[in-house]
């Protein structure tokens, strides 16, 4: 379970975030909603241990993110976080299938490539698991991000943005893998958007709102 309380977070320049609390079950699906500005993807990058707050604290299955050291939250973010973002960042010089492998190893897993290949099959991506992250479509490289995301079967996945820059049928794609491989894996899926789009399907939903 994830449980967000009390979450406060102050950047140099004087800006100041105070976030709802979030209680989010196993397989629940939530949408954080928002206006830009509204401090989404902080609220977001505190939740995943990206960020430390500057108050409150975020517990996932019992352990307090913020209070572990920073290798070790590195670590458990890769084995217990699946993270999906707006734009996939993908080290170039790899292939999809390495992509995957690499994700498996940082979280001190053993390489398996066959899992990361049975994973793209699913995505539909196996006839792309040999090519490079640039000479993959924005689509495919999506689908290859949510593969990164669920391949260490993950508590959670966290999703910033993931459909924003996506046309509207790349995006209900998108949502649908999202929801179909968090859901294989027992996670909970948390998605943090302004994309209205996403607001008709049955998800549990949390409003972030603008600050004075």
């Amino acid at each position: 379970m994830l449980e967000a309380t009390g979450l406060t977070f102050s950047y140099g320049d004087g800006r100041r975030f105070s976030f709802p609390d979030l209680r989010c079950q196993p397989g629940a699906h939530w949408l954080v909603l928002g206006e830009s500005g509204t401090g989404k993807t902080t609220f977001l990058h505190l939740l995943a241990g990206l960020r430390t707050p500057t108050a409150g604290s975020v517990m996932l299955n019992g352990t307090d993110l913020h209070r572990l050291p920073q290798g070790q939250v590195d670590r458990y973010r890769g084995s217990h976080i699946g993270l999906v973002f707006q734009t996939p960042h993908f080290l170039q010089a790899l292939t999809l299938r390495q992509n995957l492998v690499l994700a498996q190893r940082l979280a001190g897993r053993p390489a398996d490539p066959a899992a990361a290949d049975a994973l793209l099959g699913r995505l539909g991506l196996a006839h792309r698991a040999d090519a490079l992250p640039r000479h993959c479509s924005q689509g495919e490289q999506q689908r290859a991000s949510i593969g990164r995301a669920v391949i260490n079967g993950p508590t959670v996945v966290l999703a910033d943005e993931p459909t924003s820059a996506l046309d509207d049928r790349h995006c209900a794609e998108v949502i649908s893998l999202l929801e179909e491989y968090s859901g294989s894996c027992g996670a909970a899926l948390v998605i943090v958007t302004h994309d209205q789009r996403l607001k008709g399907r049955s998800f549990q939903t949390l409003t972030l709102e603008r600050h004075a």
